[in-house]
């Protein structure tokens, strides 16, 4: 039987491989630097951000205000998505955080798009939006939100919301990545000229379209390979 040290001794063992455990890279790539390709001795490469001197820390490092203000709408999508991370809000470095301000005018749209390091928590601030996913097998998960509800969207999904009611749309995120990324499958599927751009709008608004809670086997989005 293990007496009272032996299991401290494995509770320290356990928590000390745990500290060891690799980090996930804030950036899409960080090949090593073997010492024969040093170039300067003294260069220093971090996965993340350096930290401030504590002695230079003030309460305003904590607060932001980057989100306060809708963004710009006037575009073809009729929405603005502001991503806000430790290199814009010193606070978040080293938490694994990231926020996002989303606006949607009426009828306005924001484009299937992924966040390879991140999983997503939105919070609906005002109107009527449809939020939906796409899984691996390629089964459509979405929902009707309204003002206070809350949506997840798991890690690396390809996701898109729609402003399917009669008022402007305010959606505010948080992502549990420093530095989230971005994966925008709207240029590459459906191209960049305006034919292509409204094709893909209609595809969506047909798909949140469809009935609330409903997941399909079948998405509405061809590979790069189909015909638009």
């Amino acid at each position: 039987m293990f007496n009272f040290c032996q299991v401290i001794a494995g509770f320290l063992f356990i928590s000390f491989k745990f500290c060891l455990a690799d980090n996930d890279n804030l950036q899409d790539f960080c090949p090593a630097e073997t010492p024969s390709s040093y170039h300067c001795p003294t260069t220093i490469f971090i996965n993340g951000l350096p930290c401030k001197n504590p002695a230079n820390i003030t309460a305003s490092d904590f607060k932001t205000s980057y989100l306060k203000e809708a963004g710009d709408t006037d575009n073809f999508l009729r929405s603005s998505t502001n991503i806000v991370t430790a290199a814009e809000f010193p606070g978040l470095n080293t938490l694994g955080l990231g926020l996002a301000r989303t606006d949607l005018e009426v009828d306005g749209l924001v484009t299937p798009h992924a966040h390879p390091r991140a999983a997503e928590m939105l919070f609906v601030s005002k109107g009527v939006v449809t939020i939906g996913f796409i899984d691996t097998r390629n089964q459509v998960f979405q929902k009707i939100l309204k003002e206070g509800d809350v949506f997840i969207i798991p890690k690396g999904m390809l996701h898109y919301c729609y402003n399917t009611g009669f008022e402007f749309v305010t959606i505010f995120s948080v992502l549990n990545s420093q530095n989230p990324g971005l994966i925008d499958i709207s240029g590459a599927v459906f191209g960049h000229s305006s034919e292509a751009a409204m094709n893909m709008k209609e595809r969506v608004i047909s798909l949140s379209q469809r009935k609330d809670d409903h997941h399909t086997s079948h998405t509405a989005f061809p590979n790069q390979h189909s015909e638009l």
